[in-house]
């Protein structure tokens, strides 16, 4: 089993990570596929195709699912984990575990850019290590497990590899844009500003890229909704603050105490 510029080594070694043998090989070759290498293996078809032809043959569709299955068994473990709890402190809860910036670093614990196959100029642009890159690769990869074998594998495998995040979840977050406004103006900082950088997609599965700047640093998301991407900028930039640790260590105190 090999993918085009992935080394058969580093598939095996990141099938190893997973704890998941694929019947289909197929899906964790599509899983690991970026958009920018399907379009050159299919000869530089552009837009004239149209959009529905626009990433075929990339982990795209397996993002899509992906998405969908996560949302899907991470509530179900919150509502099994916090059974006294409502949806005021599930909801903060579950947009934190399934955002960008959980989804990156789960990605870097796997060492998954080593085996993303991406196009030659984009690998010398540094793609393979964006969290945008990395966390919609988690994503596909979680939908090929299943795909491939069903709900069981695909909830052991989220069990598995988010269970250090849920863990540290002693209470509730809060909204990446709540906390990050509160960071700033704890620190007499001017507001944080949103900007869409584009959007596009089609009606039914929109795709919003937004950004937001603090303290002469920027964020950025993407989702499906404005205000899912704006989310994930301000989880983002939360981040490169290091505001995140910040807060982690605080919660982490209280639910000690």
């Amino acid at each position: 089993m090999q993918a085009a510029g992935v080394p058969a080594a580093e598939i095996k070694r990141l099938e190893g990570c997973l704890g998941y043998h694929f019947t289909r090989p197929e899906l964790l070759l599509r899983a690991l596929t970026h958009r920018s290498a399907a379009h050159e293996r299919n000869g530089g078809r552009r837009a004239r195709q149209g959009t529905a032809q626009r990433g075929a043959g990339s982990n795209e569709r397996l993002e899509f699912i992906g998405d969908r299955v996560l949302g899907l068994l991470m509530a179900e473990w919150l509502l099994e984990r916090f059974p006294d709890e409502q949806e005021g402190a599930l909801g903060p809860r579950h947009a934190h575990l399934v955002s960008r910036t959980v989804l990156a670093r789960i990605a870097q614990d796997m060492g998954l850019h080593s085996a993303l196959d991406v196009a030659e100029h984009e690998a010398r642009a540094g793609v393979r290590q964006t969290a945008n890159v990395l966390a919609d690769a988690v994503e596909a990869i979680l939908g090929a497990i299943y795909l491939d074998g069903g709900l069981d594998p695909a909830r052991g495998f989220v069990r598995r590899v988010w269970n250090e995040s849920i863990v540290a979840q002693a209470r509730p977050p809060k909204d990446p844009k709540t906390a990050l406004q509160e960071w700033v103006l704890a620190r007499a900082l001017p507001l944080p500003q949103y900007r869409v950088i584009s959007s596009d997609g089609p009606s039914h599965a929109p795709r919003f890229v937004i950004a937001v700047d603090a303290q002469g640093k920027t964020g950025q998301g993407v989702a499906g909704s404005k205000r899912a991407a704006e989310s994930d900028a301000a989880s983002d930039l939360l981040r490169q603050l290091g505001a995140d640790r910040q807060a982690n260590a605080s919660t982490h105190r209280k639910g000690h105490e």
